[in-house]
């Protein structure tokens, strides 16, 4: 079978290699998975970068999410799992083999049942996005009747907390940078986009909700928001940052202020989320999909092949969707 690899951190062009390797074969509890989509995420990049961490492996086989068929079974898994059409989640975390090959084995709760009417691409697109925009959403109860800001609307994360805010029953404001960014925002749900840099976000937000501001804010860049965060922050609300674009950032908090508002500061690294709290998520990403409200945009298919190409377009920002390899 084929799979991408390296076996040193450094550039997507100079690392990543492609070569054959032995199929592997489930263990006890595991699933065996025939890849059809692997999805790629900035934390891929940065796995791959030595931004979040050193090489825990000798070899790593990259990628968090994909979607596929089960077609073996390991000691304690039950058969009627054979065939099944699955997503997959935290593929690669803590383990050295990831979604960019054409099989890969891994625990049996990570590979969920993808709905019949949505396709691999789509599934390929769940994992890290939904399950950390569902935490955000829902860590301090349901956003049901609540005004919800999301930064970076037309971000992997911030699209699926739009969708999964809409699903919900929540008003959404999503702020953009760019119309491309503007126009997706719009058709993922949000109810009003704003563009940063160009429009007074805290103006807008307390004309929009006559001056009570949004009980949740999903924050991709707290250094850059903290302090029109905290402008639009309604009573005792809730900001959720999930995204550092610093590993060793430290953000200021104005405490008074903070303190008067009643404000909560949540921080999410969806790995280390409760299991409870994933398995809830996966819930409602399943109802969320069967009911047809999560429609993810692809922004670009690649062969396993041009994984190191898939890689630098994400680099290099301005991906408006998913990107995703298709392994076959």
């Amino acid at each position: 079978m084929k799979a991408a690899w390296y076996e040193k951190q450094g550039p997507a062009n100079e690392v990543l290699q492609v070569t054959e390797v032995t199929t592997p074969q489930p263990g006890p509890g595991e699933v065996l998975v025939r890849v059809h989509s692997s999805g790629l995420n900035p934390t891929d990049l940065k796995a791959r970068s030595a931004f979040s961490s050193t090489m825990k492996f000798p070899r790593i086989i990259p990628h968090q999410d994909g979607a596929g068929v089960i077609e073996a079974v390991g000691e304690g898994v039950s058969a009627e799992r054979l065939h099944q059409r699955v997503w997959l989640y935290e593929a690669q975390y803590g383990r050295a083999w990831g979604t960019a090959a054409q099989y890969i084995t891994l625990p049996a709760q990570n590979a969920v049942v993808l709905p019949e009417n949505i396709d691999f691409d789509t599934g390929a697109a769940l994992g890290i996005p939904a399950l950390t925009a569902h935490r955000c959403l829902f860590a301090d109860g349901s956003p049901r009747g609540l005004r919800v800001l999301i930064h970076g609307g037309a971000g992997a994360v911030g699209s699926a907390a739009i969708m999964l805010a809409k699903w919900a029953g929540a008003w959404v404001a999503a702020t953009v940078r760019n119309p491309a960014q503007a126009e997706a925002a719009l058709a993922y749900g949000a109810d009003r986009v704003l563009y940063q840099g160009k429009d007074d976000i805290v103006q807008q937000i307390a004309a929009e909700t006559e001056g009570q501001g949004v009980e949740r804010i999903i924050d991709v860049n707290l250094m850059e928001n903290l302090s029109v965060d905290l402008a639009c922050l309604a009573r005792d609300g809730v900001i959720c940052a999930y995204a550092t674009p610093d590993a060793t950032a430290a953000v200021p908090v104005p405490l008074l202020n903070a303190m008067m508002q009643g404000c909560v500061l949540r921080f999410v690294y969806i790995y280390h989320a409760p299991q409870s709290a994933k398995q809830q998520a996966i819930a409602d990403i399943t109802r969320c999909l069967q009911q047809g409200n999560y429609h993810p945009r692809i922004a670009a298919q690649f062969m396993l092949e041009d994984i190191a190409d898939a890689h630098q377009m994400l680099e290099a920002g301005g991906v408006t969707g998913k990107i995703v390899l298709h392994p076959a």
